[in-house]
């Protein structure tokens, strides 16, 4: 099959590798759609280890082989995976909070990803999710990393609620999601970008008002607009700025929603202001990946069109140009998202 290889820091390249093989336990999927995620871009740029030479978590497919233990899925079907795999061993799995699995099992990472033609997912009756035919293929890559992401901070976590403020900083796949997903719950959104083509793709996700940061300063606009201070912030791009300004942005007893993860310059360390967040109730909330059972709940959301994953598809790529768009990515030069659809 096709892949393509990290084969070290800003280096991927197309070539030809062995299928991989079918557990008992597993489905082996043909690729029709990966997304590229910023954290691919972190494994390729080097803040964060590679563990397989075929990244990708962000995929959506047609399953081809079904292992002789498999209960839930047949040759044909539709699917996800989510990118927060579990082995439903660990009290966190028996809890139901199967993404904080001590056991994690995650595509392109614990086994081989979605920059390729064909992958062999484990334990695939827990780590596979079934998508209807009104949602893309296209569509659904978002739903296996950025969009569940999104939709568990904010709805889950965050517990945003019909009228709140919310800021988002960065609109990047993850940020956009999290536009798209507070104003399907009934809330005003700030959207918060350095890149004016990245702001209009905010409004067309949902975003009620939009502030350029290399023009004013986000927090203060952001007081402004809301005459005091958003009711809920996100960080969804993870460098000190963006989660301080975030901070600052926010009413007495707000709530700050940390998506982003941090760069190699952080190194997964960023100074708070603790005495502000404690002298103003300022509550500081993490999140990570989504509850498996969860999906029965954002799916339906996506297939009748009160989610909209694809408006921020910028365009859909093949496998030789994924290291181009790494490179924008860099430089924040690029609005949307990529999706490869074309495994060449």
């Amino acid at each position: 099959m096709k892949a393509l290889v990290l084969e070290g820091i800003k280096n991927c390249t197309v070539k030809e590798v062995q299928d991989p093989k079918l557990e008992d336990h597993g489905v082996l999927i043909r690729v029709m759609a990966n997304g590229i995620c910023r954290s691919d871009w972190h494994m390729w740029i080097g803040d964060i280890p590679a563990y397989q030479p075929i990244i990708g978590h962000e995929f959506s497919g047609v399953i081809e082989e079904v292992g002789k233990n498999v209960n839930n899925f047949k040759k044909g079907d539709r699917v996800i995976v989510p990118f927060t795999g579990s082995d439903g061993n660990c009290s966190h799995c028996l809890k139901g909070n199967t993404h904080l699995c001590d056991g994690y099992i995650m595509p392109g990472g614990s086994y081989t990803g979605g920059y390729a033609e064909y992958v062999a997912v484990p334990l695939a009756d827990r780590n596979v999710i079934a998508i209807p035919e009104q949602i893309s293929f296209r569509d659904a890559a978002a739903l296996g990393c950025r969009f569940m992401t999104a939709f568990h901070g904010i709805v889950d976590q965050a517990r945003v609620l019909p009228g709140e403020l919310v800021a988002v900083y960065g609109c990047g796949g993850i940020g956009l999601s999290a536009i798209n997903i507070s104003r399907a719950m009934g809330a005003n959104v700030i959207a918060i970008d350095i890149n004016d083509a990245n702001l209009q793709l905010a409004k067309q996700m949902g975003a009620t008002h939009v502030i350029n940061s290399r023009e004013y300063s986000p927090a203060e606009a952001v007081k402004e607009l809301t005459n005091g201070g958003a009711d809920l912030s996100v960080d969804a791009l993870g460098i000190a700025q963006t989660c301080l300004n975030s901070i600052n942005s926010i009413r007495k007893g707000g709530r700050h929603l940390q998506i982003g993860l941090t760069t190699k310059e952080e190194a997964g360390f960023i100074s708070l202001p603790v005495d502000h967040m404690v002298l103003n109730e300022i509550q500081f909330i993490t999140t990570i990946g989504m509850p498996v059972h969860r999906y029965k709940s954002m799916i339906p959301l996506v297939a009748d069109g009160r989610l909209t994953p694809g408006k921020m598809v910028n365009r859909e790529v093949s496998l030789s140009e994924v290291n181009d768009i790494f490179e924008g990515m860099t430089t924040f030069s690029q609005p949307g998202t990529f999706v490869v659809t074309k495994f060449s």
